[in-house]
């Protein structure tokens, strides 16, 4: 059979029951409030750091759910810790705490 100039591409979906979430359980345990992420884009949009360089808060969130450590550590460190964010969330979500809640259990759980 002849070419066509295309390929297969790879499955792209995630099977949760195979992730390590202890992270994510950890962050949940001490912030519940973050369950009520509605991912609106507004802690994104007032950012500090998301204005000088390539930072986005809402791939925290998609990072933290997808169990992708690495991908989250980088982009965790981008955060300036400015408090914006928080301060305009409608649900009320202390995602300075998140974060730092993220950074402690990146190191708790890398070393176990």
């Amino acid at each position: 059979m002849g070419k066509f100039g295309f390929s297969v591409m790879e499955t792209r979906t995630v099977n949760f029951g195979e992730l390590d979430n202890r992270l994510l359980g950890y962050v949940l345990e001490n912030e519940a409030s973050f369950l009520t992420c509605i991912s609106c884009g507004g802690c994104t949009a007032t950012c500090s750091a998301g204005n000088l360089i390539d930072f986005n808060v809402r791939k925290i969130n998609l990072f933290l759910r997808r169990c992708d450590i690495e991908s989250l550590a980088r982009e965790i460190d981008k955060c300036m810790l400015c408090g914006k964010c928080t301060l305009v969330c409608p649900r009320d979500i202390n995602i300075r705490n998140v974060v730092m809640l993220i950074k402690k259990g990146i190191v708790k759980f890398r070393n176990e």
